[in-house]
């Protein structure tokens, strides 16, 4: 039996999309793609498929979709924006799936966290400053388990990537400042990052919904918060230091 392809389609850049993505759209004869999401564009890599756009679908519906065309011996990919692993609600898919007893794969893609820190020429863990990157979300619709609130994650004092809450920046920034991070801690509003359009917009914790709303970003935005987003003072790697050994290279005097 023919296998349904989960797919990465990347964070929005048609060049994004992995290799093996690619090959998986050039093959596919149906594809479902979360077309509020992903860019048209990666559908031209496959001008024959018959197409679905997810975005007016029910889970039911996507899953009739997959199963009359399992059926039919058709190549399926189902197209998730950034990586099918965050916040891709994919889980359910496959279970269904299961039930069903038709096979999947998934196809990692660039999330777009990574796409921003592209665009910002930008790392996440600086040495001395973080070493670590919280993905998460506010709670709306869907709940976020009372342990990974974002007061809890923000007394860390780690780098965030916050996805889903363009629209509660007023009550992110208050929960965040709640949590531990000072009023003026840098932040940056990603819009539509690596799309043709995308805008980078610098603000501070403080001043997120001002920038926001001064600049009409109400949706499709991510919010990344930490120092290393400023010019700051780190720790260079020791990887590279003269006098530390490694497998590869002896340490010089």
């Amino acid at each position: 039996m023919i296998k349904v392809h989960f797919v990465g389609a990347g964070p929005g850049a048609k060049d994004l999309i992995t290799l093996r993505g690619a090959e998986l759209l050039k093959k596919a004869q149906v594809v479902i793609y979360a077309g509020s999401l992903v860019n048209p564009e990666l559908l031209e890599f496959c001008p024959a498929a018959t197409v679905y756009n997810s975005a007016g679908m029910t889970l039911e519906e996507v899953i009739e979709v997959i199963q009359n065309a399992s059926e039919e011996g058709l190549e399926v990919v189902r197209l998730h924006t950034g990586d099918p692993s965050l916040y891709g609600a994919v889980r359910e898919q496959m279970d269904e799936l299961d039930k069903l007893g038709i096979p999947y794969d998934s196809c990692p893609g660039v999330s777009a966290c990574f796409g921003a820190s592209a665009s910002l020429n930008l790392e996440y863990t600086l040495p001395g400053v973080s070493q670590s990157l919280i993905i998460t979300r506010m709670e709306g619709r869907t709940k976020v388990p009372e342990s990974e609130s974002i007061e809890s994650f923000a007394a860390h004092h780690s780098t965030m990537a916050i996805y889903l809450s363009t629209s509660m920046l007023e009550k992110l920034a208050v929960r965040l400042i709640k949590g531990g991070y000072q009023p003026d801690t840098p932040a940056v509003l990603v819009y539509k990052a690596t799309w043709p359009e995308e805008k980078i917009f610098f603000c501070t914790v403080e001043t997120l919904a001002e920038t926001a709303g001064k600049n009409a970003i109400t949706k499709t935005a991510l919010i990344l918060v930490g120092e290393v987003l400023q010019t700051c003072e780190y720790e260079k790697s020791r990887l590279y230091a003269a006098d530390f050994s490694t497998e590869f290279r002896q340490a010089k005097d």
